[in-house]
């Protein structure tokens, strides 16, 4: 059975991980040229009971807890006058959270966990095609071309894989801009007190300004901005942005002005909630390539406990993946889609002209018994976490 994993994400390593550990061979087919070609963003929070537990049947509990930094839960929201509306401060050196780990380390975590090999760098997939029979034929920019038994689509926003299986439309919901600030503390120690260890956000109408402090001191700028008819174009000049913050606490503004470098603006898209497909031989969606929902939490957890939960599938039905690819999509519709309504909820409020009240109130109260629709004050905490952690672009 020969298993073709297209990209080389955390949801694609995660899944040649446990299969590996099964005795399942995969490929993983990986378009950057390098692990080291392009930054991977910031930093995520590992929930309990997605990303962690992915990782644990990884067997890699262990090194995660030596790579991630707890310290980093910290998180700090202001209003645009820099007055502090909450302080969220984590047990020191508790792993009992959803403690922060850089995409970085992460990524060269799952790629070091893996026989050499595995990963087949400089594989842009351009192309798959059924073959008469079964399987697939796989094309990569410059021609060439492998067959493969299984296919699975972790590819991301735009997956080429996903275009066999479904034509669900993506929806423009947000504008992220980033920008880098590095070695903050020497540099800039004003902004480094500010952002602190954690996360930073600063909520105004319609938008927020954000930053957060990566593992080697770089702080990472992001800004967030409704969906409207303006191109990301007009958002590549710092003095578009200072325009857009003008009247903010000069101490916010200077997260935009200490920018190392022009900022990076990106669209921010997500398919339809409840998007679903008909299952067909050989061949399935993991992540973003499955589920492409708003950054405000849920994306790369969701996408490491898809791999997990495909890989056991898998493991467990070997003579018969067709039956085990069935089985990890059904399990996969059900859990993703109240995870997908609410991260549009929660996408919604975030950029709303009511969004301070509504995410202190997020932060402060403490529901007895919530629900799938009534997150508690930890769940909206993935928001913040995950919505600063610049998420790699859906573009």
């Amino acid at each position: 059975m020969r298993i073709a994993i297209a990209g080389g994400g955390l949801g694609g390593l995660t899944l040649a991980r446990i299969l590996h550990l099964h005795g399942i061979d995969a490929v993983v087919y990986e378009r950057e040229a390098n692990p080291s070609a392009r930054s991977q963003g910031g930093m995520l929070d590992l929930h309990p009971e997605s990303g962690q537990r992915a990782l644990a049947e990884a067997g890699l509990s262990v090194r995660f807890q030596a790579e991630a930094r707890p310290e980093g839960e910290e998180h700090r929201i202001l209003d645009p006058a820099g007055r502090v509306l909450v302080h969220h401060m984590p047990t020191p050196g508790s792993f009992s959270g959803r403690p922060e780990i850089d995409r970085s380390a992460l990524r060269d975590l799952l790629l070091d966990s893996l026989p050499l090999g595995t990963v087949r760098w400089q594989h842009r997939l351009v192309a798959a095609t059924p073959r008469s029979g079964e399987g697939f034929g796989l094309e990569f920019e410059g021609a060439r071309r492998v067959d493969c038994d299984v296919l699975i689509g972790a590819d991301g926003a735009r997956s080429v894989v996903r275009r066999l299986l479904t034509d669900a439309p993506l929806s423009y919901v947000a504008t992220l801009v980033e920008l880098s600030i590095s070695d903050a503390d020497r540099r800039h120690p004003a902004i480094a007190e500010l952002v602190g260890p954690g996360n930073l956000w600063s909520i105004g109408v319609n938008q927020i300004l954000a930053a957060q402090r990566l593992g080697d001191g770089t702080i990472r700028v992001g800004i967030s901005l409704r969906a409207e008819d303006r191109t990301v174009d007009a958002y590549r000049s710092k003095g578009a942005l200072l325009d857009l913050f003008d009247g903010w606490d000069p101490s916010l503004i200077a997260l935009i002005e200490a920018g190392d470098s022009g900022p990076t603006p990106r669209v921010v898209e997500a398919t339809p909630t409840g998007t679903r497909w008909a299952n067909q031989p050989g061949i399935t969606l993991i992540g973003d390539a499955a589920h492409l929902m708003p950054p405000v939490g849920e994306g790369a957890n969701q996408a490491m406990l898809d791999a997990a939960e495909l890989a056991t599938e898998l493991a467990a039905n070997p003579a018969d993946p067709d039956s085990a690819i069935r089985a990890y999509e059904e399990a996969m519709y059900a859990r993703i889609h109240p995870i997908a309504e609410r991260s549009a909820r929660i996408q919604a409020m975030m950029l709303s002209p009511t969004a301070a009240d509504d995410i202190v109130r997020f932060f402060t109260r403490r529901p007895a018994k919530p629900t799938p629709a009534e997150p508690t004050s930890d769940e909206a905490l993935c928001g913040p976490a995950e919505m600063t952690r610049f998420s790699e672009p859906n573009a």
